[in-house]
């Protein structure tokens, strides 16, 4: 399958053809039905004969150009119905009746507070224009409304405000926040480009956009609900998440702080937290990519808290030098695991009142994970005289100054 993407330097087409380009190369292979063979970028730089070959070769079509932020209001239909009619009429003068997906736009709908939306009645007219193109020609057609388009690569200061904030945090910049209570929409690019392959595999989500005030079902719509149904006229990302910009912004700086707290804050698989943070990194800058941990050092060795969680416990790093003992204490509550990474050495357990010991020789050589048990005094004894022991520790709470639940007791 040849593949043209229109709008290709673009946020959404960058991933995309990154993406397509995945498939082609035999490196994703979780979508066996799709076949990529030629992917054709189309963008600015590109001239009309280009569009012309592209036009005659490709076996689907991904029309994400458009015009977003233009300093004059006209170039809306300039972008968004202009160019869509010299694909339509491109495609058509080679007889090329491949599917056409358009990317539109929630405002589309000029529901609510796009009801005066310029860019709106642009993309509606696009709609419309592709839509007559496929009673035209018998050509399927997949027209989305995406709601805010966010992740790695969007631009900021342009068109979005997730964007901004995430670049402007993590380069410790000021941000503006006119009214925190804000409910955005937000479809993170992964979640577009997914969508994306289901087309292409000839089973988009469907659905309509009932009008405002429209009861179907026992459900009230308000224009910019999707209501999802198999023969519907238009199609959509059924995952997308729901945020004040409050919200956004406290979890941003939530982020933003974890490498000097080392606190992670709970990010369930597939959350907007998961989300959110992963298009935060993609804004650090270099000096922000790597940061110093607090290492804390005497004539033993040394230990270093990695990393901490909210609900999951913290992560450290202990280094003893040869012939050191570490440890000798025990806890009521926490527990712990110890592995080995590096080195020789010997774990002992004693439960406290009795004289049994529980000895585990760890070595990194054979990596293993050995648990400190409540109620029972532990050490770790480096048996090597040359070698530092190295130490991989979890625990399952962050260490508490105020109720450290740690009690000296040699073994």
């Amino acid at each position: 399958m040849n593949i043209l993407v229109t709008g290709s330097a673009g946020f959404a087409g960058k991933n995309l053809v990154e993406n397509l380009k995945n498939i082609r190369d035999g490196k994703n292979r979780t979508r066996p039905e799709i076949s990529v063979d030629k992917i054709y970028e189309y963008d600015l730089n590109n001239t009309p004969q280009e569009l012309d070959a592209f036009c005659r070769d490709c076996d689907f079509v991904f029309n994400l150009a458009g015009v977003n932020r233009p300093k004059d209001p006209a170039e809306f239909k300039t972008g968004n119905f202009g160019f869509t009619y010299a694909l339509l009429d491109t495609l058509k003068k080679n007889g090329n009746k491949c599917p056409v997906m358009l990317s539109s736009s929630l405002q589309a709908s000029l529901a609510g507070r796009f009801g005066t939306s310029e860019y709106g009645l642009s993309k509606r007219d696009g709609e419309n224009l592709l839509f007559d193109y496929a009673a035209e020609t018998g050509a399927e057609v997949y027209v989305y409304r995406f709601p805010n388009l966010v992740g790695k690569w969007v631009r900021p200061n342009y068109n979005s405000a997730v964007g901004t904030f995430c670049n402007n945090i993590a380069n410790d910049l000021p941000i503006t926040v006119n009214d925190p209570s804000v409910e955005l929409e937000l479809l993170f690019i992964d979640d577009m480009i997914d969508e994306m392959y289901n087309a292409m595999e000839g089973h988009p989500h469907r659905c309509e956009y009932p009008k405002t005030g429209e009861i179907i079902d026992g459900v009230e719509y308000d224009g910019l609900t999707p209501r999802w149904c198999s023969d519907g006229k238009y199609c959509g990302a059924v995952v997308t998440h729901k945020a004040t910009l409050g919200h956004i912004v406290d979890l941003l700086r939530v982020f933003h702080d974890q490498s000097q707290n080392l606190i992670m804050p709970a990010i369930p698989p597939k959350s907007l937290e998961y989300k959110l943070y992963s298009m935060y990194l993609s804004y650090l800058p270099k000096e922000k990519v790597s940061f110093d941990l607090k290492m804390n050092c005497d004539d033993r060795g040394s230990f270093t808290e990695l990393l901490k969680t909210v609900d999951h416990g913290q992560f450290s790093v202990n280094i003893s030098k040869p012939g050191i003992t570490k440890g000798q204490h025990w806890h009521n509550t926490k527990w712990e695991f110890f592995i080995v990474v590096s080195g020789h050495g010997l774990i002992q357990e004693r439960k406290i009142g009795t004289d049994e010991v529980l000895e585990f020789e760890v070595s990194g050589e054979h990596i293993r994970c050995v648990h400190m048990l409540p109620g029972y005094t532990h050490n770790i004894i480096n048996l090597s005289e040359t070698e530092n022991l190295v130490t991989l520790m979890w625990a399952n709470e962050i260490f508490d100054p105020g109720r450290p639940d740690t009690f000296f007791e040699p073994v």
